[in-house]
């Protein structure tokens, strides 16, 4: 097994960017997730669950600055982002770095209809839902013929299995420079799957057979057990049990 793909989504929810190599740190890739849409009325931290609109929207880093891509706008630096973003959603919006204190974050309970909503308060350092998922991961073989840009997924790797990986370690690239990564979890989908994106219709029936045949489940998360860089045809090697 090996790294076939490397990918940093600035802002939460936005295009991202792929990468040949870069550093992993304690927070995951460096930068993925380091911007998000705030939501000043709301006080909540904007996703394409609530607003699908991001999903035409990219983002990228320029020495270690974002600079996003809004449709009818084009490309502008963080510095005038905030009111580039507000005037393209129609609300009152901050693209705010993220800190010490996590975002706040909503999903519908009923996929079909974004109905039943619910919030959770996610982790500091960088815009992630969960607390226990730094770096995403997925294989060739369960991602298929669908698409990588539905699931904002960080490492594609060869081959197929990496369910089975949860609750042991992984060493990306070699030991004492590359990354070893502590997989806590399997990622549940949520309805932004099936939003629509650029060359990408909405599939509601991608969802729904995610649901029916791996229980919700597709891609893996991790937190960083040992920070370190990551390249393209890294060998991805499961630890021993006791290490």
């Amino acid at each position: 097994m090996h790294v076939t793909e490397l990918w940093r989504y600035p802002v939460k929810s936005m295009g991202g960017e792929q990468l040949e190599n870069t550093q992993v740190g304690v927070l995951g890739i460096a930068g993925d997730r380091g911007w998000g849409v705030f939501d000043v009325a709301t006080g909540t931290v904007l996703t394409a669950r609530r607003s699908p609109q991001l999903l035409f929207a990219s983002a990228r880093l320029v020495d270690g600055d974002v600079v996003i891509d809004v449709p009818e706008i084009g490309e502008t630096a963080s510095g005038e982002a905030s009111v580039a973003l507000s005037r393209w959603l129609g609300q009152e919006v901050e693209l705010r770095a993220a800190g010490d204190v996590g975002g706040t974050y909503e999903v519908p309970l009923d996929f079909e209809h974004d109905a039943n909503w619910v919030s959770w308060t996610g982790p500091a350092g960088a815009w992630h839902d969960s607390k226990s998922s730094r770096v995403s991961l997925v294989s060739t073989g369960t991602l298929g013929d669908w698409d990588l840009r539905r699931f904002r997924t960080n490492i594609v790797v060869s081959g197929a299995g990496e369910d089975e990986f949860v609750g042991h370690h992984l060493q990306i690239g070699p030991a004492g420079s590359g990354a070893e990564l502590a997989v806590s979890k399997q990622i549940d989908r949520c309805v932004m799957v099936a939003r629509p994106q650029p060359g990408l219709e909405r599939d509601i029936e991608l969802l729904k057979t995610i649901n029916r045949d791996r229980a919700t489940f597709l891609s893996i998360g991790s937190l960083v057990a040992t920070p370190g860089s990551v390249a393209i045809g890294d060998d991805v090697t499961l630890l021993p049990a006791d290490n």
